[in-house]
């Protein structure tokens, strides 16, 4: 009677793991470019850029990432009005961006600052990190804001911004 039992829970426990696994659990996915995507996708549908500038060490970055661009509202006005740019401001390699490239400048033994990034990131001749930039279909920056923003003000600022 005791092996009888067995079997019948472990057909219950995977029947329950198998309709679970079934269902539909569909989640906004974040479309994330390069710079280098843009310059195609620009010439076939012209849309403003937004671009994200972290650091892996900075804290606050981290929380944009992982909550202020997970949220479904964020992602949704993103993928449909924008073209999304999540950039390391210490990435190494080159980058050509409508035929101007941009480097890595070391300023120490493991430090260093890519040249877009304080391009974009600099304001009033200082950098912060994390620092969301918005550039319009011209590429000019419209919106520099500096500091943590979550999903709510993001949500704001966009609509604002496309009024």
């Amino acid at each position: 009677m005791h092996f009888t039992k067995k079997p019948l829970f472990l057909f219950i426990l995977f029947g329950c793991f198998a309709i679970y696994g079934q269902e539909s659990t569909e989640k906004e996915v974040l479309n994330i470019f390069t710079f280098e995507a843009i310059e195609t996708l620009y010439q076939e549908k012209p849309k403003p850029l937004l671009v994200f500038i972290y650091t892996d060490w900075c804290k606050i970055c981290y929380g944009m990432k992982k909550n202020t661009f997970n949220s479904a509202k964020v992602m949704q006005l993103l993928n449909e009005k924008f073209y999304f740019i999540r950039f390391n401001a210490e990435e190494k390699q080159d980058i050509t961006f409508f035929g101007k490239t941009f480097t890595y400048h070391p300023t120490g033994t493991n430090t260093g600052m890519h040249e877009l990034a304080n391009k974009l990131a600099t304001k009033e001749k200082r950098i912060a990190y994390p620092t969301t930039i918005i550039l319009n279909t011209a590429f000019e920056i419209d919106v520099q804001l500096v500091g943590f923003y979550n999903a709510k003000e993001i949500t704001r600022i966009i609509t604002r911004y496309l009024d």
